[in-house]
């Protein structure tokens, strides 16, 4: 039997401080992933009002269903929002994902890319990355992980490559509200 199970994201600074905390999202089971994203190990997990705790302890619930996407090796990952006139990309320069134990982790390093539903895309964050490149002391072998990651997403995004697919967001999202009618299992 297919089973959704329950995962927490939990981003950190380069510090090791957290950052963020999604604590509902769903892990979509490797059979159900698509065969261009199991050929990348890829890590797909599936959120809907999900209470987001912000590093001062602030809490919020997410206001749209999101599918994230992390990809093993890869210094980003892509959160696809299923708004009302579209899917936007919020995508995060981060560390790779490591996942063990129903948490997923990262180092988050600031720098982002938005993809719009028009296909716009807008690198955002510059001054908090190097703000925050100066006061945590970034390695320089960091500094050209971040790079070269964010040369990767935007290589992807531009040439409208694994995982920027509104259909495939929207099939695992679909997917899953068939499963588990939305609630948890």
């Amino acid at each position: 039997m297919v089973t959704y199970e329950q995962c927490i994201i939990k981003s950190f600074k380069h510090n090791g401080h957290l950052h963020r905390l999604w604590q509902q999202n769903w892990l979509v089971p490797n059979e159900l992933l698509l065969d261009e994203h199991r050929k990348e190990a890829m890590i797909v997990l599936i959120n809907r009002q999900t209470p987001i705790q912000e590093s001062d302890g602030k809490q919020w619930i997410s206001r749209v269903p999101a599918v994230s996407y992390f990809i093993p090796g890869q210094w980003f990952n892509v959160v696809s929002l299923l708004e009302p006139n579209g899917v936007r990309y919020y995508c995060n320069i981060a560390s790779p994902p490591y996942l063990q134990g129903g948490v997923l982790t990262y180092i988050d390093y600031d720098l982002d890319v938005i993809r719009t539903t028009d296909g716009s895309r807008y690198i955002v964050d510059q001054d908090e990355y190097e703000q925050h490149k100066r006061l945590y002391h970034y390695p320089h072998t960091v500094q050209d992980k971040v790079y070269e990651g964010l040369n990767a997403l935007l290589g992807r995004i531009e040439h409208k490559s694994s995982p920027f697919s509104d259909e495939a967001a929207y099939a695992y999202y679909e997917g899953w509200l068939e499963h588990t009618g939305g609630e948890p299992e």
